[in-house]
């Protein structure tokens, strides 16, 4: 039997164990919150060491799921509209599920709740929430969450996703706290990273405006000029495509002189409209427009097609100044690429704007060059008119006088012969001088001749044919070649208005300073066996006597291809 001191004795004993145990769990507790502090300090550092804005969003959705021990996590980026999600960074998903899921989400359900509402949730199941839906198909089954909206400067950025708590359990009050603190820092992370990448964007513009205005400024070609605002605008801002267009004397049209990047053949040459093409809509409106997917915009024709593959664009004119546009620079994304911003749009007008000033100042360099010019040769010209003609005019003069004084027979036809040469000098040097004098007028060349006729021809055909034109026509290209490639496009549009029953046709012309080449093409019925071919008789021997060829085919489809090419210039 137990005496009473015993039991007095076990007592405190039992007592001291529950107080141990208890002193032991409190430590356990001060320990783990001191290395959730500690995890969470080392996270809000790597956090913000990050520059790079993709490299700080991933950092942030890593950091995040080692805080709250989840196994999913995801960063959602709010698109510009302020509905939807235009970005999202996952954790805990690999790139095989992701490619089996299917596309991002946008930014309905529970993820648009969020959106909506920019306060913390957590769910102890998601299915249970009003506003879930469900998930797609091979997702991974997904039930605990926690959701927090990451602000940067008063503006919701985006949003954290996290779900599954590792164990089984369940997203508690300290989880919030920490993942608030985290996007708190966050927060600042990215204003930090956006503000560097705007630097950096500011300075790759700067460098970009630089190289032009050094470009224009060497006398470099024009179209290596263009090829140069194409090429920066177009890796700069992460286009697929880039072109420039240049206004057609007296047609009202733009012809694309340049096109790099995906698809360019299919832009290179062409003839745009002002009303029905994004360049002629910024070109006509001295703005730049913009369109979220340009292969399906209602205001631009898709004929020919050359937007497969495109999604976002922008055009926007450069130079805006009393003289109006002096062309039009187009950028386009691939599909599912963001829209062009505000920003980026106001970047780029004022990049082209810079690009016009110094078109502009390279222009009247080489105006006061050209004057300079011109006023030497009238200086030349005025000193052959008024010293030399005057001098061997008046030793013409003196020789023919003498002549009659001279007895001897040769000696007098020599000296004759010595006033002849004379005289066909003063003609060579007259000559010569109104050559200086005089200015060839400025007519129209072969492109706006192109054009004008392709538009006169519009309504006979009952459509406007595509055009595309490429090289140096203008100037590789002589005068009576130029007037045998007119008479060749007229005959050939004429056939098609008459014979083909087509509803569409493509006219390109091209030089590559060698050849000249004129290629009509239609979708009509074809050449009939046996058929008048007395115009296409015509154009084969304009080709033979110009010493090229005439070549017929069958483009895939059918309808009629007709190929016309001459050597450049008569040998």
């Amino acid at each position: 039997m137990e005496t009473p001191g015993e039991a007095r004795v076990r007592l405190p004993q039992l007592r001291l164990d529950e107080l141990l145990e208890e002193l032991q769990s409190r430590l356990d507790a001060a320990r783990g919150t001191r290395d959730r502090v500690h995890s969470l300090l080392e996270a809000v550092l790597s956090v913000g060491r990050e520059l790079d804005l993709e490299q700080a969003l991933r950092r942030i959705v890593e950091a995040a799921a080692v805080l709250v021990d989840a196994e999913y996590a995801a960063l959602g980026v709010i698109g510009p509209d302020g509905s939807r999600l235009s970005a999202f960074h996952t954790v805990g998903v690999s790139e095989e599920q992701i490619a089996r899921i299917g596309p991002y989400p946008e930014g309905h359900g529970i993820l648009g709740e969020l959106i909506r509402h920019p306060e913390p949730l957590r769910l102890a199941k998601i299915s249970e929430h009003a506003a879930s839906y469900g998930f797609p198909a091979h997702h991974p089954p997904m039930n605990t969450f926690l959701g927090v909206p990451i602000r940067v400067r008063d503006q919701v950025f985006g949003n954290l996703y996290l779900t599954e708590k590792r164990g089984g359990g369940q997203f508690d009050e300290e989880d919030v706290s920490v993942t608030l603190t985290l996007a708190v820092a966050a927060g600042v992370a990215i204003d930090n990273a956006r503000l560097y990448e705007e630097s950096r964007l500011r300075e790759r513009w700067l460098r970009a405006n630089a190289e032009v205005t050094h470009s224009l400024m060497s006398g470099d070609e024009r179209t290596e000029v263009l090829a140069l605002i194409a090429e920066r605008a177009g890796e700069i801002t992460g286009s697929a495509l880039a072109a420039v267009a240049l206004p057609m004397e007296d047609t009202g049209s733009l012809a694309v002189e340049i096109a790099v990047g995906m698809d360019a053949e299919s832009h290179r040459g062409l003839v745009l409209a002002m009303d029905k093409s994004l360049m002629g809509l910024a070109f006509s409106g001295a703005a730049p427009v913009t369109s979220t997917d340009v292969g399906q915009d209602e205001r631009i024709s898709l004929e020919p097609p050359r937007f497969g593959g495109l999604g976002p664009a922008v055009a926007v004119p450069i130079g805006t100044g009393d003289a109006g546009p002096r062309g039009v620079v187009l950028l386009a994304r691939k599909v599912g690429r963001p829209v062009f911003s505000a920003t980026e749009t106001e970047t780029l007008q004022s990049f082209a704007g810079q690009a016009a000033v110094a078109m502009e100042l390279a222009e009247r360099r080489k105006d006061a060059e050209a004057v300079a010019v011109l006023t030497d040769r009238d200086r030349i010209a005025r000193d052959l008119h008024d010293l030399a003609i005057q001098r061997l005019f008046a030793t013409g003069m003196t020789l023919q006088s003498a002549g009659r004084f001279i007895e001897h027979e040769e000696a007098a036809e020599r000296v004759a012969r010595a006033v002849d040469d004379l005289d066909e000098t003063i003609k060579i040097i007259r000559s010569t001088i109104f050559g200086l004098r005089t200015r060839e007028g400025a007519g129209a060349g072969l492109r706006a001749r192109v054009v004008r006729a392709v538009g006169e021809a519009a309504p006979i055909l009952g459509f406007a044919p595509s055009v595309r034109m490429e090289g140096l026509l203008d100037t590789d290209v002589p005068k009576d070649i130029a007037d045998h490639v007119m008479a060749v496009l007229s005959e050939a549009l004429t056939n098609i208005a008459r014979h083909a029953q087509a509803n569409r046709a493509d006219v390109l012309v091209a030089t590559d300073g060698r050849e000249v080449r004129l290629s009509v093409t239609d979708n009509g019925v074809g050449i009939p066996a046996g058929g008048r071919r007395s115009g296409l008789g015509n154009m084969a021997e304009r080709a033979e006597q110009l010493g090229g060829r005439l070549e017929l085919g069958e483009p895939e489809g059918g309808g009629t291809a007709l190929v016309w090419r001459v050597p450049a210039r008569r040998s």
